[in-house]
């Protein structure tokens, strides 16, 4: 299994509550959408910091600490300036910063196609509706299973995307009785993603493919792109 930096494993995150209508930000930048039901689209990443989880394969650690304080207002105009329609605001976890809510609903305002990344540890049932949650179910192999926030599963529509990352086969069979039990199906797109460096992209296509499973296989664009390179 990879690791994330010692460091960030031992340092909690320095996820603070401010009393202003300000967010704490480690990055703002324009790239392709790596996943998703977006991917592909010219994007804003508004990535604020500080996160209560450290999956394994984690690959955006940097955003555990440090950050910059930024207006909510400023941020809006910010990705305003950008100049693309879509808007996605990850972290981290975006909302362990309770903040984040406001800024979302400030951004479906000004008109954007927002989408949200979330752990899935925490309550999405505030978030506004115009917004697509992408809500990621950890596996077993991820390290962080017993953070999973199940009774968000019957608060996801058609608009939002749930999200499994594959580590093994273990992983794999785990998924796919969350699939089953929950007719995640049914209600919203399913993703299933190999982690990379753990198993193959075409071991796992072959077992969604021998199972006639009901979920989209995905590859993460930029890391195939980028290497994982941040701010791309």
């Amino acid at each position: 299994m990879k690791s994330i930096p010692i460091n960030a494993v031992e340092t909690p995150s320095d996820i603070v509550q401010s009393s202003l209508p300000r967010l704490k930000i480690t990055e703002i930048f324009t790239s392709l959408q790596g996943e998703a039901d977006t991917a592909g689209w010219p994007t804003v990443f508004v990535r604020l910091t500080g996160c209560p989880l450290r999956c394994q394969y984690c690959d955006t650690a940097y955003a555990f600490h440090g950050g910059t304080w930024w207006d909510i207002e400023a941020i809006v105009d910010e990705v305003r300036a950008q100049g693309v329609r879509h808007v996605c605001v990850t972290g981290g976890e975006p909302l362990a910063q309770k903040r984040c809510l406001i800024l979302l609903q400030k951004l479906c305002d000004a008109g954007f196609d927002v989408s949200l990344e979330t752990s899935g540890a925490l309550d999405v049932s505030g978030v506004d509706p115009r917004v697509s949650r992408v809500v990621d179910l950890k596996t077993p192999g991820s390290a962080e299973m017993a953070r999973n926030r199940m009774d968000n599963l019957p608060l996801l529509t058609s608009r939002d995307q749930v999200k499994f990352v594959i580590c093994s086969r273990v992983d794999y069979d785990w998924a796919k009785a969350q699939v089953v039990e929950h007719r995640l199906a049914e209600r919203t797109m399913v993703l299933f993603s190999p982690s990379k460096g753990e198993i193959s992209a075409r071991e796992l296509a072959d077992w969604i493919v021998a199972d006639r499973l009901p979920v989209r296989f995905q590859m993460q664009l930029h890391k195939i792109l980028w290497n994982d390179e941040p701010g791309r």
